[in-house]
């Protein structure tokens, strides 16, 4: 376990990226009294209004344009944002130096006096946190939800009042530099391949998500996916508290029928998912992980049924756009790598057109071939992947290429031919193309709209 970090007001921190992480954690080091040292490595102009105002506060110098060793050196501390590569050879030289580099969970240990839920995994982290978050506030919590779901834990630390528990979603790029950070409760959803342009190697990888586990208290909860192979080998190797999830008969909470049946503490729960979002693709997994960490936390299940028929993901996620002519167009932009994709696929049964493709982050996306063959009549690839997915998939399905997304779907819905399912699950991330995940689906979902405008008779799903 690593040592405690603690600003004041005679410390001088640097803070390595001005994301969004970056700029709460510019707030925090002025918060707690400290002169920070900002460092970015984009030119001036490329900085938003937002990270530029930072740039003139009172006990604040700054560079842009890179990160110079001179400029760190005078620095008691330096906080990385996730984006930032902790084994840069400039931060690798300052570390071995004894110059501490750690990002935002190495901050908050041992600074939080409320129990702490941290949910990681490749896929449905976000679903999951935020579920329980509403499963928590349902039963009459004060709940802080952050983390890599958009708002920062630093966040928390500067305004901690009135919250009884905190509930984070963690990425890999987090845990990398994760330090003393240990949660009351550990939820592991699943590991496949992912980010393995950062991490260069699926082992490497793995270990970034086994630090959820790194500091754990002897019998503290963690909660495992029993369905996926890794998960229960890192089970395997944990100290008593862990509890399954998944299929298996040695798992707590299990998916049956319509809902998940929860063996707790000598008895049977059940709870119910009939009509909601979390009855179909990986929602009963999900919902199953998220209903143990809540009946840990010390969650009713009048409270849990509750929440979970009121639950919606977010966007992006699966999510139905319209139907035209028999043809109905689902949004899943978020599937930014291979066990996304695959998931996704496995809640249809008819045959789907898919629409893949956008910047590679190192998948291996050969992974895609048994899920796409026999289900997948073709596959309309766009950005910078193209040429991969074709190379892995070409010889089980038909591929053909689009210049945009309008092109795509226009491409698509022909494919389907009157019958079926279009769906966007890209495999790759956005910034080939576009903003973010989110700026894709809403292309996709433009597009599919004016192909309906443009003399199909849709309708539009609700919401």
């Amino acid at each position: 376990m690593g040592e405690l970090i603690e600003i004041h007001p005679q410390s001088r921190v640097a803070v390595l990226g001005l994301g969004v992480s970056g700029r709460s954690a510019v707030g925090y080091a002025l918060y707690r009294g400290a002169e920070v040292l900002i460092s970015d490595s984009r030119p001036e102009k490329q900085l938003c209004s937002e990270e530029r105002a930072l740039l003139s506060l009172p006990r604040v110098k700054w560079e842009a344009g890179g990160h110079r060793r001179q400029f760190l050196t005078g620095a008691d501390l330096i906080l990385i944002s996730p984006g930032v590569d902790p084994d840069l050879p400039l931060l690798s030289d300052l570390r071995r130096e004894g110059m501490p580099v750690v990002g935002e969970l190495a901050v908050v240990a041992g600074h939080i006096p409320v129990p702490l839920i941290a949910v990681s995994g490749t896929n449905g982290k976000t679903t999951v946190t935020m579920l329980i978050g509403e499963l928590l506030t349902e039963g009459g919590k004060k709940v802080f939800v952050g983390g890599n779901i958009g708002t920062p834990l630093y966040d928390y630390l500067r305004d901690p009042a009135g919250y009884a528990y905190v509930v984070a979603e963690l990425s890999s790029f987090q845990l990398q530099s994760a330090g003393a950070f240990a949660p009351d409760i550990a939820v592991l959803l699943n590991i496949t391949p992912d980010h393995l342009d950062r991490h260069h190697d699926f082992a490497t990888y793995r270990a970034a998500k086994m630090e959820l586990f790194a500091n754990r208290l002897p019998g503290s909860p963690a909660i495992l996916n029993g369905d996926d192979p890794v998960c229960r080998e890192i089970a395997a190797g944990l100290d008593g508290g862990c509890l399954l999830f998944g299929s298996g008969a040695d798992c707590a909470a299990r998916p049956e029928g319509e809902g998940i049946t929860l063996y707790w503490q000598g008895d049977q729960e059940r709870y119910l998912l009939q009509g909601t979002p979390l009855a179909l693709g990986m929602g009963p997994l999900n919902a199953a992980a998220a209903i143990l960490a809540a009946r840990c936390a010390g969650c009713r299940p009048r409270a849990i049924q509750a929440a979970l028929q009121r639950f919606r993901p977010l966007a992006h996620r699966l999510e139905l756009v319209a139907e035209i002519d028999g043809v109905t167009f689902y949004d899943d932009s978020k599937a930014t790598n291979t066990g996304a994709v695959v998931a996704a696929l496995a809640n249809f049964t008819v045959p789907v057109v898919l629409i893949a493709g956008g910047r590679d982050k190192g998948d291996d996306y050969r992974l895609l071939r048994p899920a796409v063959a026999g289900r997948v009549k073709k596959v309309v690839l766009l950005g910078e992947a193209a040429g991969l997915l074709e190379d892995a998939l070409a010889d089980v399905v038909a591929c053909v290429r689009a210049e945009s997304m309008a092109e795509a779907v226009e491409l698509a819905a022909e494919a389907a031919g009157g019958a079926g399912v279009v769906l966007l699950s890209p495999a790759c991330a956005s910034f080939d193309m576009f903003r973010s995940y989110g700026h894709r689906g809403e292309e996709f979902r433009r597009a599919v709209l004016a192909l309906a405008a443009g003399g199909y008779c849709a309708r539009e799903a609700a919401g």
